[in-house]
């Protein structure tokens, strides 16, 4: 199938130009909030130069977003049903933990869109990550019934570890005012681990 010349070296620099600008753009401001004059000044290029990659501030949006859910759902894919249970999903909170350390504007950009009420992304939501979920929660009930980990709701404890984790980027201003100099990530890793390994831990029998 042919899609066309490839894009030039500039072509693509631009094009990552201004994905980059419009990721802080986008996850300071919200899609509401952001304007394709104001993506454009953060990428240095002007409107007119912008709307030949991109013709609409939607249009970039939606190419954040499309890899976006492959990205944040990467963590999720890894939790292998042939683990050792526990050390499976505290793995998956530390991954999701480094997610946040490490991409706090993507996470910012997927939380204002699920504010929204995800008009992007609903149906990958109803369809990817649900079936994903579906299909990790009914490994993690596997295990409770086991006896491997602690009785919980399999649902209920990944919704928990994404709250969790994802505060650590989408909240990063209130905890950084609180702690003062501590940067928030210090000791979140050890917290996070004792938090999930008591709450995940079968209790002792006999």
């Amino acid at each position: 199938m042919d899609t066309g010349p490839a894009p030039t070296r500039i072509q693509a620099r631009n094009r990552a130009a201004i994905l980059e600008a419009a990721l802080d753009v986008f996850s300071a401001q919200g899609f509401r909030g952001a304007t394709v004059d104001g993506i454009a000044a953060a990428a240095g290029l002007s409107k007119p130069n912008l709307l030949y990659y991109f013709p609409s501030k939607e249009a970039i949006h939606d190419a954040l977003l499309a890899g976006l859910l492959d990205l944040w759902l990467a963590p999720l894919r890894a939790l292998d049903p042939h683990g050792d249970p526990l050390e499976e999903l505290l793995a998956y909170v530390h991954r999701k933990l480094e997610m946040s350390r490490e991409l706090p504007r993507e996470s910012r950009l997927f939380a204002n869109e699920i504010l929204q009420g995800a008009p992007r992304i609903g149906q990958a939501l109803e369809g990817e990550l649900k079936a994903l979920v579906d299909e990790k929660a009914a490994v993690i009930a596997g295990w409770v019934a086991q006896g491997r980990i602690a009785p919980l709701h399999p649902r209920h404890l990944i919704f928990s570890i994404w709250s969790l984790t994802q505060h650590y980027a989408d909240f990063d201003v209130q905890n950084r005012a609180v702690l003062g100099d501590e940067d928030p990530f210090t000791h979140a890793p050890a917290f996070v681990d004792t938090l999930f390994r008591r709450l995940l831990t079968p209790p002792a029998t006999g």
